[in-house]
């Protein structure tokens, strides 16, 4: 029988792609990594031509725990002969199909990849204590088993859907998939946006921008009471910091629900150049006549019917700060409902070896591991509930690695940083009396 490896990584998105990388140099760790697609993709259904990722090219899958790495961003723009071209454009933020090409790039330099591994079952051997992973090879059905001491879990956050919506009938889409949808989307007579974060925002901009070509009625509802934009401060960016972490992990379960419930608008939120455009564009198309292009905030959608002789959907809607309900018929709807983080099916042979939380949550530790005995295993954005708004983002992703790389050697090859904000989040120690 091989050798097991160190580590298997399950699942391969920016964060686990990171985690290659940074893996990649270390000779005394053998890991591999597993994707069911046959290609690194990251959000296709959203690739619209021009728009740029929230988070600054810093924010690559290792610059912020090693800046010499070969994997880095302006690396890829220099072998790509982009690299002046990206300094004269003087944006730090790159365009997100750019972004997604500078993945590939640096998964295409990596031998530790298996694409087309669709893992359909985790155990565990007790006698050996490895992790035996199951997964098919989608392109020929035939199985491929992996032993490992340690599991790594990337597998993403699946598209949520309200439950007013679930398995509705005909042609409504999640935002995830609007790309492959909106010439069908543009056909239509009415088109209505259900949503209030970046990807709404995005949808309604590119569906206003050719609603006197394809003469639809196009609408944006939001539960929000307005568009709320993404906090950039920077005194707020520094609450994505290894003290706020801890501060964060420390607190209570119900004070950290709460507080993740109030802090929506810190990862959530709308670029505000977006905004911005937004309300030109509806300014320009205004000129000459009314443009039948509506904006409804506070409304929250609370149930759904669907006409299946006209294909059409009516909408449940309720205007929360009047508290009166109405409806809205419309033709194609997209739900920009976002995404919600789901334990793998995968898992249940182990989910005894884990760690859960009374409320039915994974517990992940503040070094996000999720085992309860034996074998080490480890979580990449599955922790929004105990290391708060952080762990979707991408510029605490490397940091993430290197504390899991700490874990997995028992030293630091990329100094994990303890201490980066001039805030003190909690009571400073000094202050703290006893008795």
């Amino acid at each position: 029988m091989p050798t097991p490896h160190d580590f298997v990584a399950i699942g391969l998105g920016p964060f686990n792609l990171g985690l290659a990388c940074l893996t990649d140099p270390i000779d005394d760790l053998d890991g591999v990594f597993l994707e069911s697609e046959p290609e690194f993709d990251w959000h296709p259904g959203m690739l619209l031509e021009g728009t740029t990722l929230q988070t600054p090219f810093l924010a690559d899958l290792v610059t912020l725990a090693d800046p010499t790495s070969p994997f880095s961003f302006l690396n890829y723009l220099k072998e790509r002969g982009r690299l002046y071209s990206f300094y004269i454009r003087e944006s730090f933020f790159p365009l997100r199909a750019e972004y997604v090409d500078y993945c590939r790039w640096a998964a295409g330099r990596l031998g530790t990849i298996r694409f087309g591994h669709r893992v359909t079952a985790v155990e565990y051997d007790e006698a050996e204590e490895v992790y035996v992973v199951h997964a098919d090879r989608t392109a020929t059905g035939d199985r491929a088993t992996f032993r490992a001491r340690t599991l790594v879990l990337g597998t993403g956050t699946p598209p949520y859907v309200p439950d007013c919506c679930r398995d509705l009938p005909g042609d409504a889409v999640h935002s995830s998939a609007y790309l492959p949808n909106r010439s069908a989307l543009r056909a239509k007579r009415s088109v209505t946006v259900v949503g209030s974060g970046q990807s709404a925002a995005e949808i309604y901009h590119d569906l206003l921008q050719d609603i006197d070509d394809h003469g639809y009625e196009l609408n944006w509802v939001t539960r929000s009471p307005r568009f709320f934009p993404l906090e950039y401060t920077k005194l707020t960016l520094e609450m994505t910091s290894p003290e706020y972490v801890d501060y964060f992990h420390a607190l209570p379960a119900a004070a950290r629900d709460r507080l993740s419930a109030a802090q929506k608008g810190l990862y959530k939120g709308i670029n505000a150049d977006l905004i911005n455009a937004i309300f030109e564009l509806l300014y320009r198309k205004n000129l000459d006549r009314p443009r039948p292009a509506r904006l409804m905030t506070a409304t929250a959608l609370r149930e759904v019917r669907h006409d299946a002789a006209t294909g059409a959907y009516t909408l449940g809607l309720r205007q929360e700060e009047q508290g009166r309900d109405f409806a809205l018929t419309t033709e194609g709807l997209v739900l920009a409902t976002g995404y919600r983080y789901q334990v793998p099916a995968f898992l249940t042979p182990v989910a005894d070896r884990l760690r859960w939380g009374r409320d039915g949550r994974l517990a992940v530790r503040r070094d996000y591991s999720v085992h309860a005995t034996g074998g080490g295993v480890f979580v990449q954005n599955a922790e929004l509930h105990t290391h708060g708004f952080t762990a979707p983002d991408l510029g605490m992703a490397a940091y993430r690695n290197s504390c899991i790389i700490r874990s997995l050697l028992g030293r630091e090859p990329y100094p994990v940083e303890r201490s980066i904000a001039f805030q003190r989040f909690g009571v400073p120690a000094e202050e703290v009396t006893v008795g």
